[in-house]
């Protein structure tokens, strides 16, 4: 399963023509474009990134249902972890005559 993470172009890099920088949830990161060399990207423009690639252009309400979907996603993987570690808890307890 691949996981595909949206960001913002902020500015393209002077080091090299397929990094820019993006905005991934308030944190800014540089990723390789050059996947997408024939999209016409500027700033602004939204892209999907996995594993440090900008893999598609996507547009704002494309990105902010992913951005929705990975929230979910972390809330689900949060709530599991704690229920887990309740549950091991719970069970150590009863076997420890506690």
């Amino acid at each position: 399963m691949c996981l595909g993470i949206p960001g913002q172009l902020k500015e393209f890099s002077d080091v090299h023509e397929h990094l820019a920088r993006v905005d991934v949830s308030g944190v800014t990161r540089l990723i390789n474009i050059g996947l997408l060399e024939d999209e016409d990207l500027k700033p602004g423009d939204w892209v999907l990134i996995h594993v440090g690639f900008a893999m598609s252009k996507i547009d704002e309400e494309e990105a902010a249902l992913a951005l929705a979907s990975l929230q979910l996603m972390g809330r689900a993987y949060d709530e599991e972890l704690e229920a887990f570690w309740s549950s091991k808890m719970a069970s150590e307890s009863s076997t420890q005559g506690g």
